[in-house]
């Protein structure tokens, strides 16, 4: 664990740390902090963030004393529809890969950065997207991760010439150590540092995504980005135990995290083995419920009725409770249910000297979203847009303007005299509810530190592609043999992992100590992160 007086920021990668942290030191914010450290992210973890990508955000103003919710969801175009999907063939799902799914929907995370930068921010914006502009011009080195997703996914990168001439250079995957480069990307974050909002998507910038749209046959135009905003709302409140949580509201699935804690409350984890086979038991089956619940009612609060406070009210959680049987695992019973596991994400943790933090989710969905980059700006397009449904009976059905079901969630957490106690985030697609539980678990049950929080064994429940069973657990082979095999023996399909895989997510978060107010940073080992702090 790493600790500080001063401010912190910690994220997947230690540069982007670094980065946040330069901000702060210069006299800015927690939101100019995660702005420095999400575009730098953009540019130097390609694979699972960018300026093509959607974010969330939850900021806690410390002199306000007050919880704000931020909604950088991209919307989709206005030329979207099912039918256009079903008249081609497309019958139950929004292809995964390419030019459809890369421009059904516009790029949300810029607009949000941008309404953040206005209402929180101190320094330029300038100098929040110097490092990140400076990783894109003059180039950064290819960690070893970075370079075995590059090469994963080249067979789906090769297709398209604008993504083979940055990530494929000569034909293939770089080297780890290697430096890769963006220089288009580096001009399109100068455009947005110089115009803002304008800059990404009114100028050039979006004159150049929308001619590749047209090209391509995709579906946003000039028009469809321009529209582009982030919206502010009100963000989703549980306890658990004493502590107060703040989860990212509809369109975002935060609300099964407080349905998850609501249902397990009761049951007493803190007084199971954390790594025994009751507690693994009991927290996969309030995972079934609050899951079938969302796959049920999620969807943008703007075209469907989501009912948020009784999905995580108490009375609801002891209705549901019942369905849980301590001997036996619960089976996914064949609810409808859209999309997998697959997904990547980054997390941004920023907490400032005055004690103001942002938690800001920032995603392309899969690795490389699309896998298609816009033409000569240097963004990666995201493929956010296959989680919308084409039953036109769902509540997360397409439909102009509409955004889709959301991964994304980013938490706060307060202690019971009502102060900042953790800012707690991760990636891991349909995972993250199910790490932001473990997580805040691991610490307020089992008295575990950040770090020891973030990279303690972790399972994920649910299927990672689609020919696998809803009801697959996954699980590191750092929990015991003995409590996995009483898993099985429960009804549990069983997928024994390695002693640490990267699929299982990476968590990051700050605690601050109430007595102290010391900033305790964690980093998850699964990924190439660091906490940094002054």
């Amino acid at each position: 664990m790493v600790t500080a007086l001063g401010g912190m920021v910690t994220c997947p990668h230690a540069l982007a740390s670094q980065a946040g942290v330069d901000a702060l030191q210069a006299g800015g914010s927690a939101v100019d902090a995660a702005l420095a450290a999400s575009s730098t992210l953009a540019v130097i973890y390609p694979h699972m963030t960018g300026l093509g990508g959607d974010a969330f955000w939850l900021i806690y103003d410390a002199k306000a004393h007050a919880v704000r919710y931020l909604d950088g969801g991209g919307r989709a175009a206005a030329s979207a529809s099912a039918a256009w999907f079903h008249e081609r063939g497309h019958k139950t799902e929004i292809p995964f890969r390419g030019i459809l799914p890369a421009t059904l929907t516009t790029p949300g995370a810029v607009a949000s950065w941008v309404a953040a930068h206005q209402a929180y921010g101190r320094l330029p914006l300038q100098r929040d997207l110097s490092a990140a502009i400076h990783y894109a011009r003059d180039g950064f080195p290819v960690t070893e991760r970075l370079a075995g997703w590059i090469n994963g996914a080249a067979a789906e990168l090769a297709p398209h010439a604008e993504s083979a001439a940055i990530f494929l250079p000569g034909g293939r995957a770089p080297q780890a150590g290697s430096t890769l480069r963006n220089p288009n990307l580096a001009r399109t974050i100068e455009a947005l540092a110089q115009g803002g909002h304008a800059g990404f998507y009114s100028g050039d910038v979006a004159r150049e995504m929308a001619r590749y749209s047209a090209q391509q046959g995709g579906f946003f135009t000039a028009t469809d980005l321009a529209a582009q905003t982030a919206r502010w709302g009100e963000p989703l409140r549980g306890t658990y135990r004493g502590v107060t949580i703040y989860e990212t509201p509809a369109p975002t699935q935060g609300f099964t995290v407080l349905e998850m804690l609501n249902l397990l409350e009761p049951l007493d984890l803190h007084r199971l083995d954390p790594l025994g086979p009751d507690h693994a038991h009991l927290m996969v089956q309030a995972k079934q419920i609050a899951y079938h619940d969302r796959d049920r009612h999620l969807a943008d609060p703007l075209f469907a009725d989501v009912p948020m406070q009784r999905l995580i009210s108490k009375e609801y959680a002891n209705e549901r409770r019942a369905l849980i049987d301590p001997a036996r695992a619960l089976p996914w019973n064949n609810v409808p249910s859209h999309g997998s596991l697959r997904g990547d994400t980054v997390f941004i943790a920023a907490v400032d000297a005055e004690g103001n933090a942002a938690a800001l989710i920032n995603s392309l969905y899969g690795v490389f979203g699309s896998c298609v980059v816009a033409g000569t700006t240097g963004v990666v397009l995201q493929n956010r847009s296959a989680y919308f449904s084409l039953d036109p009976a769902h509540p997360n059905c397409v439909a102009p303007g509409k955004t889709p079901l959301h991964t994304l969630i980013a938490s706060l957490a307060f202690n019971e005299q009502h102060k900042l106690w953790g800012v707690v985030g991760c990636m891991g697609a349909d995972g993250q509810p199910q790490i932001h539980a473990q997580t805040y678990v691991n610490m307020i049950d089992h008295g575990l530190d950040i770090q020891q929080a973030v990279q303690a064994p972790r399972w994920l429940s649910g299927r990672f592609a689609l020919g696998e069973a809803r009801d697959t657990l996954h699980i590191e082979a750092r929990f015991p043999g003995e409590t996995i095999n009483e898993l099985e023996r429960r009804g549990h399909v069983i997928d024994r992992w390695g002693e640490w895989n990267e699929l299982a997510g990476h968590a990051h978060g700050i605690t601050i100590d109430a007595r102290t107010g010391v900033r305790c940073g964690g980093s998850d080992p699964r990924s190439d992160g660091a906490a940094v702090g002054y």
